[in-house]
């Protein structure tokens, strides 16, 4: 069996600007980064999104989730194979995916450009640098970060409490050695003493506000919106009140450009912003998704890790900002996936085990109930292993059928685009038949801890929800400043409803523990950390990093 860097390594690329043709972009509306990847150039996209106001923007299609084992349940692969096969059933389609971190390259899960014959190439380019959008917004986090030290160093004229201080220096690499630090150690000219704490770059605020900026006017105004932290009496502080914001604005403006790739069947691929959906809110671009659905009939994009993070974030986040509705919504499921949540340990998932499967089958019908909240229809994407047998796959399609929602086997890892076909049909009947009517959960008007009672039990199942002080101390701070009606962005382990990782399946009766309610004023909603969740993850006892290499030819090993 051919490993993904293999079959990419054979696959057939074609110089990006033929990509960019099939879906009426010309080359004089790219800026090329070599010959296999381009950013839209900024005319482009003013040109696009002022386009005639009559013209219909294509159908949104989001792919979500069950609960996924460690190494994840393959939705970028699923997103990948489905769109390949809407164009090889005659339907335009365009993707809209997130952008690779480097901490999970090196760490548990490897790659993030799909798998098999059903990826996003080059794969390993857009695995490690791409086109240095997440090094640009690394650089304008830790500029503001240097500033806010200097600006303390230089005589504090804001007057800024160095204990208080909320905005963290980051990194897009797993470290756990820097969750905690103190900066400014040494001699009086290296910096005032004080705690500090790094966080992974796609948690970053930054992140954030790059994903959900609709321009660069706006991406200016929420970088500027970014508070700081606070001053000795209390009052905010805000990244305007240090200027940083046009120099940041500068480091950003070609990252706020959507890189245009292709699969390796030659679909164009948006591929843009990279916030996780554990620890942020889990979407790729505003402008990347805008973008497709200008681009084709019909745009597939995804949301990260189960449909109780990614998919709710995506709704009640993403689409209120950018006034997006999904036509219809894939969720993802694997045999292997519900044995995990049947009790399975994961080194024994490749086993035939029929009632592991049923023991698991509440995490999906959980998902399939949280999805029917809001308003959209539901297909269940049977992601196929080779190890999966035909009784256990029977018996997720009687699951689903149950509940009401068609159930398709995707082959799309094996037999790309063609594997995928009868899930794409399926999926643009659902799409097609006028049921969509997408709501959020929740009014934004409800206070805080109610926001997130409804999300506690609506979505994650849970029968109460308890504050630590740190997080009271927040929601008092937030409603001081008037920020109560922002959306809620919950920050929790993917691996469970819960916030304990190790309840799985679909636990109920728990208490969701929340223990730190911080604002993120210019990405515009409030981050509630729940349980042990670290917004900086650590490496594995064995990183995947440990199998990457180079060989004498220069190509590159071990990324999966």
């Amino acid at each position: 069996m051919l490993t993904d860097a293999e079959i990419a390594r054979s696959a057939a690329l074609r110089p990006i600007g033929e990509i960019a043709e099939k879906i009426g972009i010309s080359g004089e509306d790219l800026d090329f980064y070599g010959k296999y990847k381009a950013k839209l150039s900024k005319e482009f996209l003013a040109r696009l999104f002022a386009d005639a106001p009559g013209k219909k923007a294509g159908k949104l299609i989001l792919v979500t989730a069950i609960n996924p084992t460690p190494a994840g349940e393959g939705k970028t692969t699923t997103s990948v194979g489905l769109s390949m096969a809407l164009n090889r059933i005659g339907r335009k389609s365009a993707l809209a995916l997130r952008e690779p971190s480097l901490g999970p390259v090196f760490g548990v899960k490897g790659g993030a450009a799909g798998g098999g014959y059903s990826q996003v190439l080059p794969m390993e380019e857009i695995n490690l640098h791409f086109t240095g959008d997440f090094h640009a917004i690394t650089s304008a986090n830790n500029l503001l970060s240097a500033m806010i030290d200097n600006s303390l160093q230089q005589g504090n004229p804001l007057g800024i409490d160095p204990k208080r201080i909320l905005f963290a220096r980051v990194l897009d690499m797993n470290d756990r050695a820097l969750r905690n630090v103190i900066v400014g150690l040494g001699a009086k000219a290296d910096g005032v003493t004080r705690p500090e704490r790094f966080t992974i770059t796609v948690a970053s605020e930054v992140m954030a506000i790059l994903c959900l900026a609709s321009d660069l006017a706006d991406l200016k105004k929420r970088l500027a919106s970014i508070l700081v932290g606070y001053t000795y009496e209390g009052k905010p502080v805000y990244c305007r009140d240090l200027g940083a914001e046009g120099a940041m604005t500068a480091l950003l403006r070609d990252a706020l450009q959507p890189n245009l790739v292709q699969t390796i069947e030659g679909t164009p691929c948006l591929i843009h912003g990279g916030p996780f959906a554990n620890i942020a809110h889990g979407c790729n671009s505003v402008l990347a998704t805008r973008a497709a659905l200008k681009l084709g009939d019909y745009a597939v994009t995804e949301a990260g890790f189960g449909a109780d993070l990614g998919a709710e974030k995506f709704i009640d986040i993403k689409c209120r900002f950018a006034g997006l509705a999904p036509s219809a919504v894939v969720l993802v499921a694997t045999v292997r996936a519900l044995k995990y949540n049947g009790g399975v340990n994961k080194n024994h998932l490749k086993e035939p085990n029929p009632e592991a499967v049923r023991k698991g089958l509440p995490n999906l019908q959980a998902h399939l109930e949280n999805l029917a909240k809001f308003g959209v229809p539901v297909v269940v994407a049977i992601n196929h292993f080779y190890a999966d047998t035909d009784e256990e796959i029977g018996i997720i399609r009687k699951a689903a059928g149950d509940a009401g929602v068609d159930a398709v086997v995707s082959k799309a890892f094996a037999e790309g685009g063609k594997g995928a076909e009868e899930l794409a049909r399926t999926v643009v009947q659902a799409a097609d038949s006028g049921k969509a009517a997408c709501r959020p959960l929740y009014d934004l008007g409800l206070p805080v801890k109610e926001k997130i009672a409804v999300l506690a039990k609506e979505i994650y199942g849970a029968a109460d929800v308890v504050y630590g002080a740190d997080a009271d101390k927040g929601i008092r701070e937030i409603n001081g400043l008037g920020l109560a009606d922002l959306p809620v962005c919950v920050a929790k382990t993917q691996y469970s409803l819960s916030d304990d990782a190790s309840l799985l399946g679909r636990p109920k009766g728990f208490t969701l523990h929340v223990r730190e309610v911080r604002p993120s004023v210019g990405a515009g909603f409030i981050v509630a950390v729940t349980g042990e969740i670290m917004t900086m993850p650590g490496l594995p006892k064995r990183p995947a990093a440990l199998d990457i290499d180079v060989d004498e030819s220069g190509n590159i090993l071990g990324i999966f």
